[in-house]
């Protein structure tokens, strides 16, 4: 069974956020008005960090993706009253819509603040109906929400496999931003895998993970160089 993780790589990435812009697309994430922008009710599964490097006037702009960590020892996972949140059989932390009551105690108990809770019924403008992605559910008021890596493209990935008689491989699955990154800053892949990429990136001496000190063991893995650790 895979163990999918991410590796972005921080000297690729220059924070241009298409990854943001192509989560909100695919995964059906609803616009935020000024008013609720104000109260801090913005949803975005994918944000970036910018991070300042150095002293003045040497100083150093860098940017860092943050999707849901997905980790292996999830925190979120073990406040949940009603099990809406569980880590699957890949290592996936999935969300069950439907079986949330939104008490938000998992959004409290997230270190990295990924999980946000929709406060009002998501509404799109009419021209844009027709481009919501029919794979992804609409989410209601009331429920929290998060990254899934795009696990409705697993999916598909599975049943192409299957109908072709063949077992996934290396990039048959991949997320709506790492399929966008135009500097190709985002590897994904199977974790456990000792041939794959991201498994090979996740074991150099340039990876590092975002408080990997609270033993969450987060499955994003980040690249950077020299002595740097965020």
């Amino acid at each position: 069974m895979p163990r999918w993780g991410m590796v972005i790589d921080l000297d690729k990435c220059t924070g241009c956020q298409a990854c943001v812009i192509a989560c909100k697309a695919e995964n059906n994430i609803p616009f935020s008005s000024p008013k609720e922008a104000r109260l801090k009710r913005i949803i975005s599964w994918m944000s970036v960090l910018p991070v300042m490097e150095g002293e003045y006037p040497d100083l150093r702009e860098r940017f860092i993706p943050r999707p849901c960590m997905h980790c292996d020892n999830p925190p979120c996972v073990k406040v949940c009253p009603v099990g809406a949140t569980y880590k699957n059989r890949e290592g996936l932390v999935a969300q069950v819509y439907t079986q949330c009551i939104g008490c938000r105690y998992c959004t409290n108990n997230c270190p990295y603040t990924l999980k946000y809770f929709n406060w009002y019924t998501p509404e799109w403008p009419k021209e844009m109906e027709n481009y919501l992605n029919p794979d992804v559910p609409i989410r209601s008021k009331g429920v929290v929400e998060k990254c899934t890596f795009c696990h409705h493209r697993l999916q598909k990935a599975r049943e192409k496999a299957r109908a072709e008689n063949r077992r996934l491989k290396e990039g048959d699955y991949v997320p709506a931003c790492v399929q966008t990154c135009p500097t190709e800053a985002i590897y994904f892949g199977d974790l456990d895998d000792p041939h794959s990429l991201v498994a090979k990136l996740a074991r150099g001496p340039r990876a590092f993970r975002l408080l990997e000190e609270l033993g969450t063991e987060p499955k994003v893995y980040y690249l950077t160089e020299g002595e740097w650790h965020g």
